[in-house]
């Protein structure tokens, strides 16, 4: 809204100070002059958006060989990324979804080289039960109208394995720790494109999981810390109790080395 058309309210009483009123008309000018220094302050702003672009590009570029890496160690540990996505918080895996993940091998996040057009998030998985897939793909990005689209590869189940079908999945063996009810089947997302301009698991995985998936990994298992805590407790219990027991133990030798102290010897007779 141009600031010229802006209208200015007027006080029907004077200030309580007494100081003269300020005219409508250096009011109306002072509005114009904000409007200006905000046009600089938005120009400014976008800018430094295109400059930010720039420089995420830039380090998006760098990040990719430490990528590579820890793709390369990752690949050393049995199941980390199945224990990464059933140890997130918000629940990513229900108990068949996690069977089939043990068979994922490697996770990758690609940005494209303009940052806002999108990204892909590709799965790749060793030979299982479930699917005749070994790359399961989800892309992000925008179409020539600029409205945010997605498209995906699409899962060639086995016989009977569909996991996108069967309802009712029971809490995984981390279900004890999640507050949240049990979601549909992982699987379903990836022929989910109702919403591509706010793909909250897509921008889980991309934004949380993909840039410190260790943290995950890393998490404690709950009843493990449960367990151990007990076992500390009667450790403790224990060695209270060997405490007690030495304390009695040298209550009574003291009170025998008493009797012994107070012990008058006479000579023999002659």
């Amino acid at each position: 809204m141009s600031a010229s058309s802006a209208k200015v309210s007027r006080k029907e009483n004077s200030n309580h100070d007494g100081a003269d009123e300020t005219s409508e008309k250096e009011q109306q000018e002072a509005i114009e002059q904000i409007d200006e220094v905000q046009n600089e302050i938005d120009r400014l702003n976008e800018q430094a958006s295109e400059e930010i672009l720039k420089v995420e590009q830039q380090y998006n570029k760098l990040r990719q060989p430490y990528f590579k890496k820890r793709s390369e160690l990752i690949a050393k540990i049995p199941n980390f990324w199945v224990t990464t996505f059933v140890n997130h918080p918000q629940a990513l895996l229900g108990e068949d979804d996690e069977e089939a993940f043990h068979y994922l091998s490697r996770v990758e996040v690609t940005e494209f080289e303009d940052i806002k057009s999108g990204y892909r998030i590709d799965f790749y998985f060793d030979e299982n039960p479930y699917f005749e897939n070994r790359a399961l793909s989800k892309e992000f990005n925008v179409n020539e109208t600029g409205d945010p689209v997605s498209k995906s590869t699409e899962i060639k189940w086995k016989a009977g394995k569909d996991l996108t079908k069967r309802t009712g999945q029971t809490p995984n063996k981390a279900g004890k720790k999640r507050q949240h009810e049990e979601p549909e089947s992982f699987f379903a997302w990836f022929a989910d494109h109702s919403d591509a301009g706010s793909d909250e698991l897509g921008e889980v995985i991309k934004d949380d999981i993909w840039p410190n998936p260790l943290q995950y990994y890393l998490v404690p298992d709950m009843e493990d810390e449960e367990g151990d805590g007990d076992d500390d407790d009667d450790e403790e219990e224990g060695l209270e109790d060997i405490d007690e027991g030495e304390e009695e133990e040298g209550e009574d030798e003291e009170e025998d080395g008493d009797g012994e102290d107070g012990e008058v010897s006479f000579p023999p007779p002659s």
